[in-house]
This record gives structure tokens, sequence and C-alpha cells, in this order.
């Protein structure tokens, strides 16, 4: 049964809640919307159902973006590994250390979880193109699910994005646009053009539906340690739509009775100290960040100079009593090569990037030796072996 039920404000506006079987994209205030569910009447689903369902995100079906009479749109997306460090746990000094790795997903990272739960809501709206910009990971993953779902999709990308990202839009047949300056040029440059002839456009938080994909991370962390959530999350933030989904779905659990509530994990946000404007307005107690001048990084996924969404993950990590930390690209490529040689994980820059901040806040005293503690690898090495 879904529980799927209304839109609402993030912020909130006192704006009324709207119909999701009508296409938005923003509030009228601006700011992004949430997708909101019947949680009363939800709290007869149990955890207990889970047992036997498909090995995918959609296994919570219940509480993502489909009703009752509708089929998601799915390549296998979610259920990702959840692996043991044990090995760099034993360098570091912390014995229960997890990577959660996302770069099993379909088209190698976490974004296929959020453009799953985008195109298969647009595609029930009656969207016919999609288009949306992108450092490379979130083109890649649309333009595989446009392909599933018999959509045009048209992608747009900085000028100087690694070649893989544009070869495997291409793959999959997508329109590749690319664009002097960042992701936030894209995103200009899109609009303009898509706008007027109606595109669909799946923007990080600028429509409700791929926070919802991303959300399932914390459900399947849940279900994977037998419902004991650990002390640390550890996420690289660049547009932040997994850490707010996250932080959506503790809410939801503790709901549902499925979670202790007020025991939430310590949320760490983690950038490029070339690029962190999150973690300038977490130091300076700013409640938005501001746009960061001449953004630059190995990590593509993290030169996001503002995120529209920056309020959510900051309030996200103050909330949990976390941090925010920023990472130079050195350290980053230590992180790979760590985990890549320690434990036989192919990661991306921004996985690399996670580790090296635990080795910070185990240095700092924050992290202990008992602590749990979970990094994201957000995608795969092969994308980015030109940085090794």
């Amino acid at each position: 049964m879904s529980y799927f039920s209304h839109l609402e404000c993030s912020v909130p506006c006192g704006a009324p809640a709207l119909d999701p079987r009508r296409e938005h994209h923003l509030c009228q205030c601006g700011a992004p919307l949430l997708v909101g569910y019947d949680l009363d009447a939800a709290r007869a689903w149990t955890r207990d159902t889970l047992a036997g369902r498909p090995a995918n995100m959609w296994r919570y079906r219940e509480l993502l973006p489909l009703f009752d009479d509708e089929q998601p749109l799915t390549l296998g997306e979610g259920w990702t590994p959840l692996i043991h460090a044990s090995r760099l746990g034993a360098d570091l000094g912390v014995e229960r250390l997890f990577v959660k790795d996302e770069s099993l997903n379909p088209t190698n990272s976490f974004k296929a979880r959020g453009l799953s739960a985008a195109v298969t809501r647009a595609k029930y709206l009656g969207a016919k193109t999609l288009s949306v910009p992108s450092a490379g990971n979130a083109a890649n993953a649309m333009a595989a699910y446009a392909a599933a779902a018999g959509l045009e999709a048209k992608v747009f990308m900085p000028r100087d994005v690694k070649r893989p990202f544009i070869q495997e839009c291409e793959l999959y047949g997508a329109e590749v646009n690319l664009v002097d300056g960042l992701i936030t040029d894209a995103g200009r440059i899109a609009a303009e053009r898509g706008k007027p002839l109606g595109w669909y456009d799946v923007s990080t938080l600028k429509e409700p539906y791929r926070i919802e994909g991303k959300k399932t991370m914390a459900y399947e962390l849940g279900e994977q340690l037998g419902w004991n959530f650990p002390d640390w999350i550890i996420y690289p933030t660049g547009g932040g739509t997994g850490m707010v989904g996250m932080w959506k779905a503790f809410d939801e659990m503790e709901r549902l009775g499925w979670k202790t509530p007020g025991s939430r994990p310590r949320m760490v946000s983690v950038q490029a100290d070339t690029c962190a404007p999150i973690v300038r307005a977490f130091e300076q107690g700013a409640e938005r960040s501001e746009m960061w001048l001449n953004a630059k990084t190995i990590a593509d996924g993290l030169r996001v100079p503002k995120a529209v969404g920056d309020f959510l993950v900051l309030r996200a990590v103050r909330e949990s009593g976390g941090t925010a930390l920023a990472v130079s690209d050195t350290d980053m490529v230590s992180g790979m090569r760590a985990l890549g040689s320690r434990e036989g994980i192919s990661a991306a820059p921004e996985g690399g990037a996670a580790l090296h901040a635990v080795k910070v806040l185990i240095k700092d005293g924050r992290i202990k030796p008992k602590d749990s503690v979970v990094v994201f690898n957000t995608g795969g090495a092969l994308k980015y072996l030109e940085v090794l």
C-alpha cells in the first residue's frame, strides 16, 4: 500500500500542501519541496514485511513516491553492500568502520537512486523530455533512466568534465551540451533553454523526488545493521541531496516506530578545501552558504559553489551534533588509494575525501575507538583514474 500523499515546503513558508499528481518543482516561495506521506497510517507497515523483497531500493515502496497502480522504473539500484572495513579500521584504531559502497549502483554511483525515483515520477506525470545540469554522475544516471523510460535526455555539463562522463551519456543516447563554467552555469543555461520548450527539469532539489531515492540509503543502513544505527555518517557533499534525504528518513523511521527517537548518527559533511561553501557556512554559524568563487577540485561531484538546499544540509549537520570538514585533493587521492589497497574498494575522490575526514576526526579525538562509523563511497574510481 502506498502512503504517498502530498508535497510540502521545506522551509516551511505556510504555503498549502500540493497535489503530487500534478507537476511541481519548487515551492511558491522558491524553496525546495519535500514529499509527504500519511505517516500515521503508515505505522501499520512493519519492517517485518521487508523479508524476501527484491534487493533494490524499491523494497521500501510504501514510503516512496509511487501510487498503488504504478510500477517503478528500476535498473536494480540500491541495496548496495555495507562493507566492514576491518583492515582500514585496524590501521585507524576504529574497530567498527564500515563503507557503504554506492559505486555498485547502476551507472556506477549513488545518483542512480535519486534518478530512478525522479524519472519514474516524471514519466507518470507525462514528461517527454528531461534535462539536468550535472558534474557527471547525475547526467549518466539520468541518461540511463531516460533511455529505459523511452524519454529524451538533455544533459548540460561543464566543458572541462572528465571524458568518461561525456561518453557514458552518449552511450545512453542523451544529447550532451558542454558549457563554459561550473555546474551552476550549466543549470542556468539548461533552464533558459528548456523552460520555454517544456522540458522536465530534474536538477538537484529543484524537483522533490531525487531526495526520496537518496533517503533509501538510511533505510538500508538500518536494515543492514539490524536496526542499530551508526554513531557517525561521513558523507561527501556537493548538492547534498543524500544528506537531506537521510535526515528525512530518520524522521520517518522514528515516526513509524522503526527507530528509537533521538538516537540519530552524527552527520559529517565533507567538501573540497577549494570548494567548501557548506564548511564555511557551518564554521561561521550561518544558516545558508555564500557562492564559492573560483571553485575547483578533482572531485567533480564536490565542485558545487552553492547548493540550492544548503540550509537543509546545515540543519542536518547541526541538529545531529555533527560537523563539516574540508579536504585537499591530495588527501582525497590518498584516501582512494587506501580504500583500494587495503579493502579492494574502487572509490571515487569523493569516497577518498570521506575516508580522510575519518582520520581527521580520530586525530581530533571526536571519533572514539568504540564508535561505529559509516563512510559513504558515492562512486567508483574508473571514471577518475586520471587523477591517480
